[in-house]
């Protein structure tokens, strides 16, 4: 990778981000509804609502309060929390490692089942293991998280007595954490590890076909070893492309995990402030989600184009 791609690169990962500000921005100003109305309530005096209002910037025009969200969250500054009155980067900082935590073990958990099924289902292609595989992938892969959520928690939880199922764990207690952490993960993860099983297999199958797979076998190189030194090398480069799609969505689909299974977290923190017309939090959480996915998309580029050769720098199709 030349430094002048990197550099373009992260000169759109920025403006995107700055994109993403304009577009919270706007969007949470067109809902209806004043959120000084919704804290005091409709008996609160003219006097009142008009302060908070100031205090709170919502008596500027809608342009000026965008250019000034952008201006601020730039510096750092996300705003006030209007309900407990404190700064939602404090909040965000509070809940963020909740749902890193959770997204990256799910995603884990997806990496390290889905790889290997997608190997076990590419060595004998069409035979049982192949066919169960495929039927189990194709019907994960159109559940939703929040579904299987609900269906672990009737399975795991009340059922079996297995695993808990509300909060996170207690502190200072990783064995109590990681059971906590079971069930949501497993939940965010059941679906991407279809895909990934579904994608690796597919790819292996196609690398096996091309012609230097073909000559390595002529010359007598053992076929375990074109199979996962050759095949499930370049295979996993398209993995390694989707990784930051599949962040993304774990991060989106914790948001509603959280909410299921009760844990602290950037989803909860988002749902308490959507029903409370919080806008300063939503926008605050929506664009922490936004820039850990740009950052996710970004450094899964990277890593694509470095293992990967084949893609010519510079060249928007192959991008």
């Amino acid at each position: 990778m030349t430094i002048r791609y990197i550099a373009r690169r992260l000169v759109t990962a920025f403006l995107v981000i700055l994109i993403v500000m304009a577009f919270l921005a706007i969007l949470d100003r067109l809902i209806p509804g004043d959120p000084v109305t919704y804290i005091f309530g409709p008996r609160a005096s003219p006097a009142l609502v008009r302060q908070v209002r100031r205090e709170m910037g919502l008596d500027v025009s809608v342009p000026v309060q965008i250019y000034q969200y952008i201006d601020n969250a730039l510096h750092g500054n996300l705003g006030v929390d209007f309900v407990t009155n404190r700064s939602v980067a404090s909040l965000i900082a509070m809940n963020l490692p909740y749902t890193v935590v959770l997204a990256f073990s799910g995603l884990g958990l997806a990496v390290l089942f889905g790889i290997p099924l997608g190997v076990i289902a590419a060595a004998r292609p069409g035979g049982v293991v192949d066919r169960v595989i495929g039927v189990i992938s194709v019907s994960v892969i159109t559940t939703p998280s929040f579904v299987l959520g609900l269906l672990l928690i009737l399975v795991f939880a009340v059922h079996l007595h297995l695993l808990p199922v509300i909060g996170a764990g207690n502190p200072g207690q990783p064995v109590d954490d990681v059971k906590h952490l079971i069930l949501p993960a497993a939940a965010l993860a059941i679906s991407w590890i279809g895909y990934f099983a579904r994608l690796v297999r597919s790819n292996m199958l196609e690398v096996l076909t091309t012609n230097y797979v073909r000559t390595a076998r002529a010359f007598g190189v053992p076929r375990w070893k074109i199979f996962y030194k050759h095949a499930l090398k370049n295979a996993a480069a398209p993995v390694v492309a989707v990784l930051g799609v599949a962040l993304g969505s774990t991060l989106g689909g914790a948001i509603f995990i959280e909410v299921i299974f009760n844990r602290p977290g950037l989803g909860t923190l988002a749902y308490d402030a959507i029903a409370s017309r919080n806008y300063p939090v939503v926008q605050g959480t929506a664009l922490t989600i936004a820039v850990l996915v740009i950052v996710a998309n970004l450094l899964a580029d990277f890593t694509y184009r470095l293992l990967d050769s084949r893609i010519q720098l510079g060249q928007t199709a192959a991008a």
